[in-house]
C-alpha cells in the first residue's frame, strides 16, 4: 500500500470543504425562516446567531474540517477499493451517515428539529457531502 499524499488530501479537502460550505449556505437560506421560527420557541434568534462572527468561523471552518475528513477516508480506503467515484462515494456515505445523519435524526427524535426540516438537512447534507467528496477524490492522486 502506497502512502497517503497528504498535500493531496489537503487540497482536496479545502475543495470538498468549499463545495460543503456553499451547500450549507444554501441550505441555511432555503430554510432559515423556518429555523427561525423554531428556534425562537427555545429563546434563540437565529438572526443574531446567523450574524455571530465566532459562530461563522466555527462553521465554515468545521464545514472545511468535514471536507478534510471526506477526502482523507477516500486516500486511506482507495488501496483497498480502487481509485474513482465508487470508493469516493462510499467514504461520503460513512462520513455523511455518522456525521450528518445519525445527529440530524437524533436531533429530529428528540424534538430540537421537526421531521420536515431534518429530511430536507439530511438531504442537502448527502447531496453536498456525495458532490464535496467526488470533487475532492477528483484532486487526490497518490504520491
Amino acid at each position: 500500500m502506497g502512502k497517503i499524499n497528504w498535500i493531496r488530501v489537503l487540497l482536496g479537502g479545502l475543495l470538498c470543504g468549499l463545495v460543503f460550505n456553499v451547500g450549507e449556505g444554501f441550505g441555511g437560506t432555503v430554510m432559515m425562516e423556518e429555523w427561525s421560527a423554531r428556534f425562537s420557541k427555545l429563546g434563540i434568534d437565529m438572526n443574531a446567531v446567523a450574524q455571530d462572527p465566532a459562530i461563522i468561523t466555527f462553521a465554515l471552518g468545521g464545514g472545511f474540517l468535514y471536507g478534510l475528513i471526506c477526502v482523507w477516508l477516500y486516500a486511506a480506503i482507495r488501496p483497498r477499493f480502487g481509485p474513482g467515484p465508487k470508493t469516493a462515494i462510499i467514504a461520503a456515505l460513512t462520513i455523511w451517515f455518522v456525521g450528518y445523519f445519525w445527529p440530524t435524526i437524533a436531533y429530529s427524535l428528540i424534538g430540537l428539529w421537526p421531521t420536515r426540516l431534518a429530511l430536507i438537512a439530511v438531504a442537502i447534507g448527502l447531496a453536498e457531502t456525495v458532490v464535496g467528496t467526488l470533487a475532492g477524490a477528483w484532486l487526490y492522486k497518490e504520491a
